[in-house]
């Protein structure tokens, strides 16, 4: 059962997690990866709201595993970082990775905060 609400969440969270990063980017003429930034920002909040409930296992599992598993993306991180510094954008890579780290742990700890609130 656990295994089926990953994959029930990973159905709704890799498409909107394509969808929200192709919106988001197409609204900044820029190197720097916006899209992706915005969905790792907003999946950090959305997992450290779930953290600070605490979520229950089935809801951790749907929504933590597998939505904000797959709406993130670690590896795009990566790619988008490695690939600007290839084409010369040095600053854009070094701010695309600090900003990454520094706004998602922003965030997982505000949404964690906010559920303690509730």
């Amino acid at each position: 059962m656990t295994v089926l609400l990953i994959v029930l969440g990973a159905a709704v969270g890799a498409p909107l997690r394509y969808l929200a990063d192709r919106a988001v980017q197409a609204r900044h003429d820029t190197v720097f990866p916006w899209g992706t930034l915005a969905v790792n920002v907003f999946g950090s909040a959305v997992l450290g709201f779930l953290a600070g409930l605490p979520a229950g296992g089935g809801l951790m599992a749907l929504a933590g595993t597998g939505f904000c598993g797959a709406l993130t993306t670690y590896s795009t991180l990566g790619y988008e970082t490695v690939r600007l510094v290839e084409e010369g954008a040095r600053f854009h890579a070094v701010a695309n990775a600090l900003a990454s780290v520094v706004a998602g742990l922003g965030a997982a700890y505000c949404g964690a905060a906010f559920a303690q609130v509730l």
